[in-house]
C-alpha cells in the first residue's frame, strides 16, 4: 500500500479541532463515477511539499476538492487512484480527529464519535481490475489502522461500511458499500477477513507505508531520519522525502549501531 498525507485544512471539520478516542473503522464509498484521488485531495498553499504532492495526485482543475470550507463532509482517508493510474491512499484527517462522515443514526448516536473513516473512489463499478486494487488497498489501510489502534477487526462493530452504520444505529441511511462490493462476489465478511490477512502480513502485496515530510515521520523514527537529512543521505530539508516505512527502520537500526553519528 502506497500512504500519501494531505491533510484537509481548510475543511471545516478540520477546523472544530475535536478528537475521539478510535474504537473502529467505517469504509465508505463515493458514489461518483470518478476513481482519481485528485476529485477529493488537493493540497493548499501551505500544505507540506504541496509541489510533489501534486505531481502524485494531478490537479483538480474543477476546484471541487474537499479541501475548502463550506462542506459538511470529511473524512480520514480517501483510496483510489493516483495521476499515474496506481492505487493508493491519501490521509485527509488526523487519525485521532472527529471526522464528518456518518451522520446521526436511529440510536441517535453516530460513529463519527468512534470511528477513523475513509472513502473508496467509485469507478463505474464494473472494472474488475480496479476494484481488486481498491479493495487490497482498503483492507491493507484498515489493517494498518487497526494495528496502530489494537482494534480487532473481527469483534462486533469495528469494521463497518455506512450501511452497516445505519443498520446498528449510528450512521444515516447509505448504501455503501452495498452497492459495489457484491458485484464482484464481496461483502464486508469477505473485506473483514482481507484485513486479518494483511494484518498477518498475508496479503498479496507487501504494505508499504510512505512519509512525505519529516513531520509526518512517526517519533520512533524521526531522530535517525533526522540525521540521514543533515547528513545528506536523504535529499532535501526535510519536506517532499517520500521515504518509505522500510527505509525508516532501516535508518533506525543503523542509528542505533552509530552508523549515523
Amino acid at each position: 500500500m502506497k500512504l500519501l498525507k494531505c491533510i484537509l485544512t481548510e475543511n471545516d471539520c478540520f477546523q472544530t479541532n475535536r478528537t475521539i478516542r478510535p474504537s473502529g473503522v467505517m469504509v465508505h464509498s463515493t458514489g461518483a463515477n470518478n476513481p482519481t484521488l485528485r476529485r477529493y485531495v488537493q493540497p493548499v498553499a501551505s500544505t507540506p511539499g504541496r509541489e510533489a504532492l501534486l505531481a502524485q495526485l494531478g490537479v483538480n482543475s474543477n476546484g471541487n476538492h474537499w479541501n475548502r470550507p463550506g462542506l459538511d463532509v470529511c473524512v480520514h482517508a480517501f483510496v483510489g487512484r493516483l495521476a499515474d493510474g496506481t492505487p493508493a491512499a491519501v490521509q485527509t484527517l488526523p487519525w485521532a480527529h472527529r471526522g464528518w462522515h456518518a451522520g446521526t443514526g436511529t440510536s441517535g448516536q453516530s460513529a463519527n464519535n468512534t470511528h477513523i473513516s475513509f472513502e473508496i473512489c467509485e469507478d463505474s463499478l464494473t472494472d474488475p481490475a480496479y476494484f481488486q486494487q481498491a479493495f487490497q488497498t482498503a483492507a491493507e489501510l484498515t489493517a494498518m489502522l487497526c494495528r496502530e489502534y489494537g482494534l480487532d477487526p473481527m469483534a462486533d462493530g469495528v469494521v463497518i461500511c455506512h450501511q452497516d452504520g445505519y443498520r446498528r444505529g449510528v450512521a444515516s441511511n447509505h448504501g455503501d458499500i452495498y452497492n459495489w462490493f457484491p458485484r464482484f462476489g464481496m461483502n464486508m465478511e469477505d473485506f473483514r477477513a482481507a484485513v486479518v490477512q494483511a494484518m498477518d502480513g498475508g496479503g498479496e502485496e507487501d504494505e508499504m507505508v510512505y512519509y512525505q515530510n519529516l513531520a509526518d515521520v512517526p517519533e520512533y523514527y524521526r531522530d535517525a531520519v533526522s540525521k540521514a537529512v543533515e547528513q545528506g543521505a536523504l535529499n532535501g530539508d526535510g519536506e517532499g522525502l517520500n521515504v518509505s516505512e522500510d527505509l525508516c527502520r532501516t535508518l533506525t537500526v543503523l542509528d542505533r549501531l552509530g552508523k549515523l553519528g
